[in-house]
C-alpha cells in the first residue's frame, strides 16, 4: 500500500499485485468493493483498477475500537446481510479470493452442495498439497462433507457476505466503522459471516447482541448457532489458513471436528 498525495491536499491509496502468484487481479478487487459500497456497506472509493494497480480514496482512521465501533458494525452487517440473490441462489457472478487463494462463486441452488463443494472441498485439497493436512485428519473433513445435509439448512436466505471481517480488515475512526476492506463476498448463510467473525475476535458481545436485534431470531438464533454451525462455518477459513501459513492450524480444524462429533 502507498499513500499517493493530491494537489488539492486530498490522498488516494495505491495497492499493487503480489505477483504472478496473486490468484485475482485488482480489477477484481475494485469491482468486490464496488459490489459492496453500492450494496449499502462503506468501503473505499474505488478511483481505478488495473490488473496489477488498484487506486483507492484514502479513508481517515484512528485507534477507535469498543461498543461505538462493534455496535456500528452490527448495524452495517445486518443491513448488508439484507441483500438477498434475485432467484435464492448461492455465490455470485464471477469468482474471486480469499486472501491470495482462488474462491469459486458458481452459483447453487442448495446451500450444503454449495458450502460443500465450492468451500470445503477445494480448500481441503489445496491444504492436503501444501502438505498441511494429513490423509488422517482429511478424512475426517470428507466424513463430515458426507453429512452436510443433516448440519446445514439446505435453503436459508442467500446473503451478501463480506467475507473476510478479520480486524485487519476493519477500518474505525471517532467510534465508529469508517470502512471495511479486502472483501471476498458472495450469496451465503450469513451465519457463515459471523462465525469468521468469532473465529478471530473481530467483534464481541456488544456486536453480536446489536446483530440479533436487528436481524430477529428467525434469522439468526445465537442458540443454535454457538451449539455447532459456527465451528462448521469455520472450518473453511481454518483451511484458508492451513493452505496459506501451514500445519499450525490443523490442530484447529482436528479440535473443531471433535466438537462436531468427527
Amino acid at each position: 500500500m502507498h499513500r499517493i498525495g493530491l494537489a488539492d491536499g486530498s490522498l488516494l491509496i495505491a495497492k499493487a499485485s503480489a505477483g504472478a502468484a496473486r490468484a485475482i487481479d485488482l480489477r477484481v478487487e475494485g469491482r468486490m468493493l464496488g459490489l459492496l459500497r453500492a450494496s449499502g456497506l462503506p468501503t473505499p472509493a474505488v478511483v481505478a483498477a488495473e490488473h496489477d494497480l488498484l487506486v483507492m480514496e484514502h479513508v481517515k482512521t484512528d485507534a477507535s475500537r469498543g461498543r461505538g465501533v462493534e455496535e456500528h458494525a452490527g448495524d452495517l452487517l445486518a443491513s448488508l446481510h439484507a441483500n438477498l440473490s434475485p432467484d435464492g441462489r448461492f455465490g455470485l457472478g464471477g469468482d474471486n479470493a480469499i486472501g491470495s487463494l482462488p474462491q469459486p462463486n458458481g452459483w447453487m441452488g442448495d446451500w450444503a452442495g454449495f458450502f460443500g463443494e465450492r468451500r470445503l472441498a477445494p480448500m481441503l485439497e489445496s491444504a492436503r498439497g501444501v502438505g498441511a493436512i494429513n490423509d488422517s485428519l482429511a478424512a475426517r473433513v470428507e466424513s463430515l462433507m458426507a453429512r452436510l445435509g443433516e448440519l446445514v439448512p439446505s435453503r436459508p436466505p442467500a446473503s451478501l457476505i463480506h467475507g473476510d471481517v478479520w480486524g485487519g480488515n476493519v477500518l474505525a475512526c471517532e467510534g465508529r466503522i469508517a470502512a471495511f476492506i479486502d472483501p471476498a463476498p458472495y450469496f451465503a448463510h450469513a451465519e457463515v459471516e459471523l462465525a469468521f467473525i468469532t473465529l478471530f475476535s473481530t467483534f464481541g458481545r456488544a456486536f453480536f447482541d446489536r446483530y440479533a436485534e436487528r436481524v430477529g431470531v428467525e434469522m439468526f438464533d445465537p442458540r443454535e448457532f454457538e451449539r455447532s454451525r459456527r465451528d462448521l462455518y469455520n472450518l473453511y477459513p481454518l483451511l484458508v489458513h492451513c493452505t496459506l501459513f501451514g500445519a499450525g492450524y490443523a490442530g484447529q480444524v482436528a479440535a473443531s471436528l471433535a466438537r462436531l462429533g468427527f
